[in-house]
């Protein structure tokens, strides 16, 4: 019995009605136990006298007699207890500021484990035993111990506060209910406490899905950050590489400058030289004559003079120096330089700028492949629905919605409704085609005008090798070059639609402002073969994204 005992437990003496330990312990006739009172108040205020636990009915109120077996264990169990309490005492913690002291112990105020409602008192784990054990006491109301007991009391009527009054939002005691709120909406403190419990409960999930919801913005501002940090990296990148070749042109344009100027005085040294030796040559000759006019005038013999002087050699031919001048202008040659330099520089600018623009854009890359649903009957697309070429010949497919009817168009099977996207389409070798995008909802049956009004935003080479952008009005387009591959960037959500000849790196035209509302499909029409004149397909190209 002794080792039985030593496996008890607090859970198997407990009165499944008050949920504390037996007190004169009764049993039913289907052999459920409970305290003697509890069963009784429960027969006295049910209207069918029935086990609480497995429910079985009795016709007859059963004789109630203790349970002497369960009674001797529960005092066994409640010593058992006592013991362990006397000896674990010694071991209570004592209180410490912050705490709340038990208020029996006298001296070393050890710390409370619970607080009585009832008793306006909080006590140790020794002084709390009379209410675990005494059946006056262990009605009272406990709770976690708490401090100002007093503030729990009524200040008026020196009553438990156990009533929550909704009309004053105030906690009142019973005779604050008959007298004060008596015609208040008035509810017992724990309906209150479990209502205010569970608002508590929804604020506390609305807190934390706040919370939530911010610990994912901070990672999405964190990833935004990173994000930031490459794209950064990636224009400093780009910016480095366009400003050292700007410097690079800079410098060329120094070296050119100065060697301008060092040719400019070479040729001025050559032609100083060929003056100096070409006035070195007549001052021999003239001195050469003067010597003989010299001697000639200190001749005393004047017959002879005479006659030399008809005999004397006429002046050799001389150039006119006057206006022979060797020193060269350099005004006007910085500004020269510079002004070419300006040009050189705003042409290599915009072809960096271009291929920068270009090399952004390529990032956004999609795969495109060609509806067949959509071609008109006279098209031809290959089996990977990269290329399209006109046949001149219908094929007898059925007709659909989606097919266009009187026009060599077709519409890819990819569509987008937000975001960025690009493609690049070959147009080499041909003299017509139209390149873009279009509206989900767009008219595909009868005469199609492609303009924006009418949701295609295209551009197209027509006869003649004239470019047309359609938009309202049409924009002639003035291209240095003929495109042999087109790029076609789309920005859904900033409107913005821009064309790109790919191998020049140049931007051919941008629709911009635009305001889409529904998906938005890459759109082909190779145009009519023209008796092989136009016979070439388009082609989707990969994207070449090589840094």
């Amino acid at each position: 019995m002794a080792a039985a005992s030593n496996l008890q437990s607090e859970d198997q003496f407990l009165c499944s009605i008050c949920l504390d330990v037996f007190i004169d312990p009764v049993s039913t006739p289907c052999g459920h136990t409970f305290c003697k009172n509890c069963i009784t108040e429960h027969w006295n205020t049910s209207d069918r006298c029935q086990c609480p636990m497995c429910k079985e009915a009795f016709t007859i109120r059963p004789d109630l007699r203790i349970n002497t077996f369960i009674s001797e264990m529960v005092a066994q169990f409640r010593q058992s207890a006592q013991q362990k309490t006397s000896s674990s005492s010694s071991e209570q913690q004592v209180s410490k500021p912050g705490e709340v002291p038990c208020d029996v112990c006298t001296g070393t105020k050890l710390k409370a484990l619970k607080s009585c409602l009832v008793c306006l008192a909080s006590y140790c784990e020794t002084h709390l035993e009379p209410h675990l054990t005494t059946s006056r006491l262990k009605r009272h109301q406990l709770i976690d111990p708490v401090e100002n007991l007093e503030d729990r009391m009524c200040t008026k009527h020196d009553k438990p506060l156990e009533l929550f009054c909704k009309t004053d939002k105030t906690c009142v005691c019973m005779l604050c209910h008959v007298v004060d709120h008596k015609m208040h909406d008035v509810v017992p403190l724990k309906e209150e406490y479990e209502g205010k419990k569970a608002e508590l409960g929804k604020t506390e999930a609305e807190i934390q899905q706040m919370i939530q919801k911010r610990r994912l913005k901070i990672q999405e501002i964190k990833h935004s950050v990173d994000l930031s940090e490459e794209d950064a990296d990636r224009e400093i990148a780009e910016g480095v590489q366009v400003f050292t070749a700007l410097k690079e042109s800079v410098e060329r344009g120094q070296a050119n400058l100065i060697n301008t100027i060092k040719e400019k005085q070479k040729t001025t040294e050559k032609q100083a030289e060929a003056s100096i030796k070409e006035l070195e040559q007549e001052i021999s000759e003239l001195t050469k004559r003067w010597t003989e006019v010299e001697q000639l005038k200190r001749s005393e013999d004047q017959l002879h003079l005479l006659q030399s002087v008809q005999s004397l050699k006429a002046a050799p031919p001389t150039k006119d120096w006057t206006e022979v001048s060797v020193r060269p202008s350099y005004e006007g040659t910085v500004r020269r330089a510079v002004a070419q330099l300006e040009e050189t520089l705003s042409k290599e600018m915009k072809k960096l700028v271009a291929e920068s623009e270009l090399k952004r854009v390529q990032k956004y890359a999609v795969d495109v492949t060609l509806d067949p649903d959509t071609a008109h009957p006279d098209l031809i697309l290959s089996d990977d629905g990269k290329q399209v070429n006109d046949s001149d010949v219908r094929k007898n497919l059925p007709d659909n919605p989606k097919r266009f009817s009187n026009y060599v168009n077709v519409l890819a099977k990819q569509s987008f409704s937000s975001g960025i996207f690009y493609f690049e389409v070959q147009v080499k070798g041909k003299t017509k085609w139209t390149l873009g995008v279009a509206r989900e909802s767009i008219n595909r049956k009868g005469i199609i005008p492609l303009n924006p009004q009418d949701g295609y935003w295209t551009i197209w080479l027509g006869n003649g090798n004239e470019y047309k952008a359609p938009a309202s009005p049409s924009v002639i387009l003035s291209l240095k070059s003929q495109p042999q591959k087109v790029g076609v960037f789309v920005d859904y959500d900033e409107g913005l639609i821009s064309f790109y000849d790919v191998d020049a790196a140049a931007l051919i035209y941008s629709f911009t402002g635009c305001c889409f509302t529904e998906k938005l499909l890459p759109f082909f029409c190779p145009g009519v073969n023209d008796g092989g004149k136009n016979s070439a397909p388009l082609i989707i190209s990969p994207v070449n994204q090589a840094e």
